[in-house]
């Protein structure tokens, strides 16, 4: 049986725990404010926040419903455009009205929900801005400058609260409804009744995390499909720091890194990176694990984490074996991994005082879209001449490519104009793409080239960047 707060009323239904939240919502619960645009994640017509308990701390996140399975709204508030309505407007709606952000209305609910994730938010670690909140919301008619001027007057209302009590601050100055203030002690009752301890169903056809890519793939399919959530499993998450190892938990999010006080103080640029993965709802649902395991030749976490060289803990539910993630990829869509087996624990060496990393990302947008060509670098080095690193490229293979003739190349040389134009030569004989919707071979080998350059002209200062960038 799942169970979980709609808004103000607790739910309980014996649905499918594949059946997608979006269609509880619209056709179960008739609450037809929360729109079916894309189904892909790409329009966040379909946005609701996802409310739990974090500790003792209630935290909520925007999320795409038509990628999340009703099984990971078990023990969570969940909320709908109806269900940040009070009397009059709230103060996000008020100011879509003020500045004439909305136009047919279609994509409105989302903006609004999208912005609310930002007001109620509890942390404000993760450096992003109400603007990037929005990132994933597409409006096709309004135009977007009032839009922005809308969320600039959420952002300057949100500038005065204390980050200790934003949901009270938020129900204080009518940005949620009163009732919000009753949630916490109810999903406490439930994190006392059923936490997700129990163990992992092996024997299911299919291990579903965050669903940002399975729903997309097979929307109708997992409505009766047997799975094992795998989202909210308590051993399954978490970043911490033993010695020099950074451990994740499979589920671990993208805003799990972004927050993370361990990925902050090692990737100083971490913020600037990561905002070129998808969009807040989707880095709120995607896992590091489902990013890997869908072996997609241009994921951008499995790209960054194979210039780290982390190793894979895989479990069968009853052993487990570690595997580099270098050698997880056989081939296309082809993994180094048994049918019973998931991911359960990455694990990667920190990189150590004064080493360099690099993450880099051409696409036709820059937010929300699936790279042409992404590629990243760690390096470590001793007065530029580099001790030990780690490339990899996406879009350019039938899989994540670690670049591994080209990183033994970079060892023991010093950096220079030249010897970065032999790495990209000896980088270019390590590449297969192929001309498809998202460029040309000779574009993505061309991108290839320049995104190898932007490492060494972003890490190296003293590089000439005038030598190296070819047009």
């Amino acid at each position: 049986m799942i169970r979980f707060i709609l808004n103000d009323k607790e739910i309980t239904t014996s649905l499918p725990a594949g059946t997608a939240l979006l269609d509880f919502i619209r056709y179960h619960k008739n609450l037809n404010g929360t729109k079916i645009g894309c189904r892909e994640g790409d329009c966040g017509a379909c946005t609701i926040l996802a409310g739990e308990m974090v500790g003792d701390k209630l935290v909520y996140k925007s999320a795409t419903s038509c990628l999340m399975a009703l099984g990971n709204a078990h023990g969570k508030h969940i909320v709908t455009i109806e269900g940040v309505n009070i009397q009059q407007l709230n103060f996000i709606q008020e100011a879509f009205a003020i500045e004439g952000a909305t136009q047919c209305g279609f994509c409105t609910p989302g903006f609004i929900m999208s912005l609310v994730g930002f007001c109620v938010k509890h942390s404000t670690q993760d450096g992003l801005t109400a603007l990037d909140a929005v990132s994933g919301n597409i409006c096709r008619c309004t135009g977007y400058k009032s839009i922005e001027r809308a969320v600039a007057m959420v952002a300057d209302k949100m500038a005065h609260c204390g980050e200790e009590d934003a949901i009270g601050y938020a129900v204080a100055n009518n940005i949620l409804p009163a009732y919000f203030a009753t949630i916490q002690p109810i999903l406490l009752n439930y994190q006392l009744q059923q936490r997700s301890s129990v163990p992992v169903n092996t024997g299911a056809q299919k291990f579903l995390g965050g669903g940002t890519d399975l729903f997309v793939q097979q929307h109708d399919a997992m409505h009766d499909a047997d799975i094992s959530l795998l989202f909210d499993k308590t051993h399954l998450n978490g970043i911490h720091q033993s010695g020099t190892a950074c451990w994740m938990g499979a589920s671990v999010t993208v805003t799990d890194m972004l927050e993370s006080s361990v990925f902050r103080k090692h990737f100083p640029n971490l913020v600037q990176y990561l905002r070129l993965v998808s969009s807040t709802p989707i880095r709120n649902m995607a896992t590091i694990a489902g990013n890997f395991v869908n072996a997609s030749p241009i994921g951008d976490l499995t790209v960054f984490f194979l210039a780290l060289d982390a190793q894979l803990v895989l479990s069968d539910g009853i052993s487990t074996r570690e595997l580099p993630l270098r050698q997880f990829y056989k081939g296309y869509k082809t993994l180094d991994k048994l049918p019973g087996e998931h991911i359960e624990k990455i694990w990667f060496e920190l990189p150590a005082a004064g080493a360099l990393f690099n993450f880099e990302k051409v696409c036709k947008r820059t937010h929300l879209d699936i790279a042409s060509v992404n590629t990243a670098i760690s390096i470590q080095h001793n007065n530029d001449v580099i001790q030990q690193a780690g490339l990899s490229a996406g879009g350019v293979g039938p899989v994540p490519l670690f670049l591994r003739q080209t990183s033994l190349f970079l060892q023991g040389k010093k950096v220079t104009e030249a010897m970065v134009e032999q790495a990209i030569e000896i980088a270019q004989s390590e590449i297969s793409p192929i001309s498809d919707v998202r460029g040309t071979a000779v574009y993505k080998r061309f991108l290839l080239s320049q995104l190898l350059r932007a490492h060494f002209i972003s890490l190296f200062t003293a590089l000439d960047a005038g030598k190296l960038v070819k047009v």
